[in-house]
């Protein structure tokens, strides 16, 4: 589809109020302090979180607060967090950027097959991990246990990234390299690595991030870290002084890992310039390290992936027909599918705003207004659930507990899946066609509905797609937020584990791990199109 905006003939309806021409931009729908007031309102409520630990923070006391801080117990959960965070992390690089490198830049056979088996294991909650590995191995405890379950679990966040750099770096640079004498291994490391410093950090930071906020995982293996103290503290004191000094610890480590992860990207440029289109790049030999090479990925893919399903489906043997109870778990079916519809299409509203302000009308100001964003949602959910439960009680007491209150938390904790995915969409929509309709005499409204919105539908659909899965997956703002007599898949998941009936807990692992794997599919064809292949 072509539109020649310079004709000369386009009627200029006597009541329009707009007119078109190059360099104008399209008016909002509702006017842009409007459509600005909104972006700021949802702002501030994405802040709510961080207002609140800073607000228990100054309620407490000083000398309180220092007191329930700086006391041998938070010193063995920061040990172990940031343990569990120095061993995790390094070892989700070297297996992600790996297995990245041997499917886009080697001759591995079946690598195609490889690219989708490594970002499968996203597809398994790391809870349903952790229930896998304890049916296998009974005594799992302790750090090296959350290692072993974290790292596979979470290094398809780094493998992702890698692969998708991996696919559109430019050969020229590595041949360049190679032509000055330096050996094979001698350009991965100096040219290749390097280039993948931006997909490394930023992988580096989902995993941290992931670390910080599980529960279920380590709970199950009985590994103490912050997450799982401050859920033992709401439960035993209700929302006390010492779980919420937690809460501010963890938030202060969150917002380290958010600046080291600024700082670490750095200023260099990676972007290709110059004329004519970039060379494919060639695939290195394996010879015989193919074997290996195989073996390897096979291991890897088989305990990260095929020891959980096998297990959820040992289980689900062992269980027979009775744990199909339909009276049982069709209601946390229906009861997640419903929350997980109502929360992605609350979280496809609310992010419109602000991605229309980015796009639309870039600014400082619309940069800071999406920034708040991020820095929410990147708090463990545990934080943003203990925000809603002190906000709803003192506040409004009667929304507490309230299916409301639950969607909400849900925005907070996945508003930036459908920002991304709108924003792009938004980009990919020409502003041009938009002026054209209002120049025509269409109102914003009516041509924001019948322009933009239908070219920006898919982009939402897919980032709703990504917030009703995650949704599906959440466990610990459900258990903290949801109504009396609420049962999600997640949490009827939880319930059953914990009380070792493993086998009434394989059909909800089962369910949960089918609704997500067109997540893990989405995500990867994802990263492929943003690298253009």
């Amino acid at each position: 589809m072509t539109t020649d905006l310079s004709a000369p003939d386009i009627p200029q309806s006597a009541g329009s109020t707009t007119t078109a021409g190059k360099g104008k931009r399209p008016r909002p729908p509702f006017g842009v302090s409007t459509v600005s007031l909104l972006a700021v309102l949802i702002a501030l409520f994405s802040l709510m979180p961080l207002g609140y630990v800073i607000f228990m923070t100054a309620a407490t006391g000083w000398d309180t607060a220092v007191e329930l801080i700086v006391r041998p117990r938070v010193g063995e959960l920061l040990l172990n967090t940031i343990m569990l965070t120095v061993l995790t992390v390094p070892l989700c690089l070297i297996l992600g950027v790996g297995g990245a490198w041997l499917v886009e830049r080697t001759k591995l056979r079946g690598s195609r097959w490889w690219a989708v088996a490594l970002a499968a294991p996203l597809a398994i909650p790391a809870f349903v991990n952790s229930y896998a590995w304890v049916s296998a191995v009974p005594s799992l405890q302790g750090i090296w246990s959350g290692v072993l379950i974290a790292t596979l679990s979470y290094f398809p966040l780094v493998y992702i990234p890698a692969a998708a750099t991996l696919g559109r770096l430019d050969p020229a640079i590595e041949q360049s390299a190679a032509s000055l004498g330096l050996g094979s291994w001698a350009v991965f490391f100096r040219v290749v690595l390097p280039q993948l410093r931006i997909a490394m950090t930023g992988g580096g930071l989902l995993v941290a991030l992931h670390l910080l906020a599980e529960y279920g995982a380590f709970a199950m293996i009985r590994f103490d870290t912050f997450t799982t103290a401050i859920m033992v503290q709401f439960q035993s004191t209700f929302n006390g002084a010492a779980g919420n000094m937690l809460a501010s610890v963890l938030v202060f480590l969150c917002l380290l890992l958010l600046l080291a992860e600024v700082k670490s990207r750095g200023t260099a440029r990676y972007a290709r310039i110059g004329s004519g289109a970039q060379a494919k790049a060639t695939r290195a030999p394996l010879g015989g390290y193919q074997a290996p090479a195989q073996l390897a990925l096979l291991a890897l893919t088989g305990l990260a992936f095929g020891l959980p399903v096998w297990f959820v489906l040992r289980w689900l043997s062992a269980g027979g027909a009775e744990v199909w109870a339909a009276d049982e778990f069709l209601p946390a079916l229906l009861q997640t599918l419903l929350y997980g519809a109502a929360g992605a299409a609350v979280t496809t509203i609310v992010a419109f705003p602000m991605a229309y302000l980015a796009v639309r009308h870039p600014s400082w100001f619309s940069k800071m207004l999406e920034l708040s964003n991020y820095v929410t949602s990147s708090l463990p959910g545990i934080v943003v659930g203990l925000a809603f439960v002190t906000v709803s009680i003192r506040a409004v007491p009667g929304i507490y507990q309230s299916a409301g209150v639950l969607v909400a938390a849900y925005v907070l904790l996945f508003l930036p899946r459908a920002l991304v995915n709108i924003r792009s969409g938004l980009a990919q929509a020409p502003k041009e066609l938009d002026e054209a309709a209002q120049s025509l005499g269409k109102a914003p409204l009516v041509s924001f509905f019948r322009v933009t919105l239908r070219l920006t539908a898919p982009a939402a659909a897919g980032g709703a797609a990504l917030v009703f899965l995650a949704i599906v997956n959440e466990l610990t703002a459900t258990l903290l937020l949801s109504p009396n007599g609420t049962r999600t898949l997640a949490t009827e998941f939880w319930s059953k584990s914990s009380e070792i009936d493993y086998a009434g807990a394989a059909p909800y692992a089962l369910l949960m791990i089918v609704l997500s794997a067109p997540m893990t599919y989405l995500l990867f064809q994802q990263s492929k199109k943003v690298a253009g292949q």
